[in-house]
């Protein structure tokens, strides 16, 4: 990775990074005006798309047969962009799936992954960085970067979920194994179909919910591990690095956090009160209506901070149907507006969730570094009181994930040297849902690009913040491209411009259904605690 130019102010540093590895889109970038993204929670690739690939009469098929050695293939060819890398199943007469995908219980049987048909499920499970780790290596979670074969997760949920074994249980009581299919989650598996996704996408970081959304926001979590630290100090966290905001202030791209309930996307690094970039989702629905979107928009569900009667984020055990109409009316808004014709709508999840995925998490593209901003994990740094603030475990409120990272890393210290042998933020988390909806996406295109939260940020930076094309010297002819960024993450993240055709719009005219409306009356719903 080489830098070319350092750039500081309105307190952001921001790297002109030549960037290796991202794939080029076929046309001209500039096209892309509008770039929205809808973050849900809590659910992994193989929760959701894992049934995709036996979709009757779908686009797409799971990795084939080697007819050479007689065996399935582990993953799908990197070329094959109608294979989805989902669960290994088969499908008997009646269409029901039976699948390999397995994990131990303490007794040494096994849980295989099987078809949820409830649609709130709980007790919530395990997704912090010291339940994850173990999730995906149990006997071994300090060496997860080494080797994941994601075998704990029915194990560590049997006991931190609340579902401690007594007795014998069904095959189908550990949620952790559960998996939904079109018949639930129609509008979904429509727009997958439909529209482009990537089955290599990996959320940012091996745990919960503030530290991957603090990578869409800052392309780091500056230490944090935890959700129980979200609530920010007095002004917001203040990375040392920067936020998104601060870049998109500094290159003046317009941009909106829409919420519902509460802008939790900005709340953590802005005041509540003087986020002047924050409008309640009504303002979403008009300005989709009228053609005045911003450049980025970001739209959160209803959190249920108020009152989880309304909660649609699908975070367990809300409703998965709720959440599922929540953004079928976001995409409808963007589909049938103006702004369509020069739109990127990306659908993801902010991490797994607890739910089992099959599929190791990927090494973190950031230029072979441990770390994006030479902070390691437990030992937060910021800007809230400079100089001192700024070293290795002296950031504000921390003590969480000190504890976190202990319990994963036994000679952890807040302030030492960082173990080389313990986890560090150069893994991605597990996959989620990630699907592009724009009249530029491939037709019922499968990218095996490897991304993460980051790689929305990067194309944003490359789009509004990079050079103009033409404007190329001979790095950039060799294929890489220049772009400000936060950290070395979104500085290497890919792109997945491989998704997009800008020059045909091959998606223009693409119909998008609507979801069914959840009814209190769906399966399993609304949860009971059975404690």
């Amino acid at each position: 990775m080489k830098n070319r130019t350092l750039l500081i102010a309105s307190g952001v540093v921001a790297t002109l990074t030549l960037c290796s590895g991202s794939a080029r889109a076929e046309g001209d970038l500039r096209k892309l005006n509008h770039v929205i993204i809808v973050m849900q929670e809590n659910h992994s690739f193989d929760n959701y798309f894992g049934a995709l690939p036996y979709v009757p009469g779908g686009p797409y098929h799971g990795p084939r047969r080697n007819e050479e050695r007689k065996e399935r293939r582990h993953a799908c060819d990197e070329h094959d962009h109608s294979c989805v890398d989902g669960l290994t199943c088969a499908v008997d007469s009646l269409g029901a799936l039976h699948c390999e995908n397995r994990n131990a219980e303490s007794d040494g049987t096994f849980v295989h992954a099987f078809h949820e048909t409830r649609y709130c499920t709980g007790p919530d499970l395990d997704h912090s960085w010291s339940g994850s780790h173990p999730e995906a290596n149990f006997f071994f979670p300090s060496m997860t970067r080494r080797f994941s074969p994601n075998n704990g997760f029915v194990l560590r949920n049997d006991s931190s979920e609340g579902q401690i074994d007594s007795g014998p249980e069904t095959p189908t009581d550990d949620d952790t194994m559960g998996f939904y299919t079109q018949e639930d989650l129609p509008f979904y598996y429509s727009l997958a179909e439909t529209f482009a996704i990537d089955d290599r996408y990996f959320c940012s970081v091996v745990g919960p919910t503030f530290p991957n959304r603090s990578y869409l926001m800052a392309a780091t979590s500056f230490g944090h591990l935890t959700t129980s630290e979200s609530i920010p100090p007095n002004g917001g966290y203040q990375p040392i690095t920067g936020t998104f905001m601060d870049l998109m202030d500094l290159h003046r791209v317009s941009y909106t956090n829409y919420y519902v309930d509460f802008p939790v996307t900005s709340f953590s690094f802005r005041p509540l009160f003087t986020a002047a970039h924050a409008e309640p989702i009504s303002a979403f629905f008009a300005d989709a209506a009228a053609g005045t979107l911003p450049q980025v928009s970001v739209v959160n569900p209803n959190f249920g901070i108020f009152g989880v009667e309304s909660e649609n984020d699908e975070h367990p055990p809300t409703d998965i149907r709720k959440g599922q109409e929540f953004v079928s009316d976001i995409v409808n808004a963007v589909r049938n507006g103006p702004n369509w014709k020069d739109s990127i709508l990306f659908i993801t999840y902010d991490e797994h969730g607890g739910f089992y995925d099959h599929v190791a998490p990927a090494r973190a593209l950031q230029g072979g570094a441990r770390n994006p901003d030479g902070i390691s994990p437990g030992q937060c740094a910021d800007l809230s009181n400079p100089p001192a603030s700024e070293q290795a475990g002296g950031g504000v409120q921390c003590a969480v994930s000190q504890k976190e990272a202990l319990a994963i890393c036994p000679h952890f210290t807040s302030t030492g040297p960082y173990p080389e042998d313990c986890p560090n933020f150069d893994q991605l988390g597990f996959r989620v849902p990630f699907v592009a909806v724009s009249p530029f996406s491939k037709p019922h295109y499968v990218s095996h690009r490897v991304g993460d939260h980051t790689s929305m940020l990067a194309l944003i930076e490359k789009r509004f913040m990079g050079r103009n094309p033409g404007e190329e010297d001979e790095d950039e002819r060799d294929g890489r491209s220049a772009h400000p960024s936060l950290t070395a993450r979104d500085a290497n993240a890919d792109t997945l411009e491989d998704m997009f055709d800008f020059t045909r719009a091959p998606s223009m005219d693409a119909p998008v259904s609507t979801a069914p409306a959840a009814s209190p009356t769906d399966p399993g719903c609304p949860f009971v605690n059975p404690g």
